[in-house]
């Protein structure tokens, strides 16, 4: 293992996006405005832990904030720094504020676009901010699958993706189109990034396996309808904002064990560990 916990390969990869979307897709981002998302993130994390003694596995490092700082830079886009500034904050006090026992049920960088797309008026996402450059599908599906295989959550990618896919090829084949407007439709970087990095945060998301899937799919038909029937291009966003509480009765339903980065963090080591003994 080159790095020693699985979040350190996702600040890397969503940090190394940034920086070729800013260098190759010329994107209308202010430089300042990734130093007031990463700073609001870190600072409102590192505050609300010591105030909430109850989550010793958040205040051992800012990892996660680094993270949810980095997939609002990539999605978000305001005129303002104070509007960046409140989806940061906003974002990581969800997680002190929405949660049932020591769970929070929404996506931190999720809740942050959204309230800063519902209280502000010089907010946007653009799902088309990548283009339909193949490689970057690639990049995402390698990275992402790296980060997917480690934690164990290839399942909700899959279910997210594959419903959704198939929801649109029957709407394709209905209307009578040609099929590379359905490509077009599913070839997004956006989309992608979504499926691999958002739809997955094994923190917020169900924690077994059928649930993960029945959720996944809920979330691919919603999106379906948003975007087809009221014409929403941020409609995954929507989506996963309008079911994210879903997450509870989901756990109810299909009791299993919460996801814990530290273990995971373990269950890298053993077979390593395992290896040793044998030779």
């Amino acid at each position: 293992m080159l790095l020693k916990d699985i979040r350190d390969y996702q600040i890397l990869f969503l940090g190394s996006f940034l920086v070729l979307g800013i260098g190759t897709r010329d994107w209308t981002l202010h430089p300042e405005f990734i130093g007031v998302a990463i700073a609001s993130c870190l600072s409102t994390q590192w505050i609300l832990s010591k105030l909430n003694s109850q989550e010793p596995e958040q205040k051992l490092n800012l990892r996660s904030a680094l993270i949810t700082s980095l997939g609002l830079s990539l999605l978000l886009r305001a005129d303002h720094w104070t509007t960046m500034m409140l989806a940061g904050m906003s974002a990581i006090a969800s997680k002190f504020c929405f949660k049932v026992g020591e769970k929070h049920f929404f996506n931190p960088a999720n809740f942050g676009i959204i309230t800063a797309l519902t209280l502000t008026s010089d907010a946007w996402v653009s799902p088309g901010q990548w283009g339909e450059e193949w490689w970057y599908g690639l990049l995402f599906a390698g990275t992402g699958g790296l980060i997917l295989k480690r934690i164990g959550r290839w399942d909700t990618t899959a279910a997210f993706l594959g419903s959704y896919s198939v929801l649109e090829a029957i709407r394709n084949l209905w209307l009578g189109w040609t099929w590379d407007v359905y490509w077009h439709r599913l070839m997004s970087g956006s989309l992608l990034l979504f499926a691999l990095f958002m739809v997955t945060d094994p923190r917020s998301i169900p924690n077994a396996k059928i649930g993960r899937i029945v959720w996944a799919i809920c979330i691919a038909s919603l999106t379906f309808i948003l975007r087809n029937n009221f014409f929403i291009s941020t409609a995954v966003f929507w989506s996963l904002f309008a079911l994210a509480p879903l997450t509870i009765l989901i756990d109810w339903l299909w009791s299993s064990p919460r996801f814990s980065w530290l273990e995971a963090r373990e269950e890298d080591k053993t077979p390593n560990s395992a290896l040793q003994q044998e030779v």
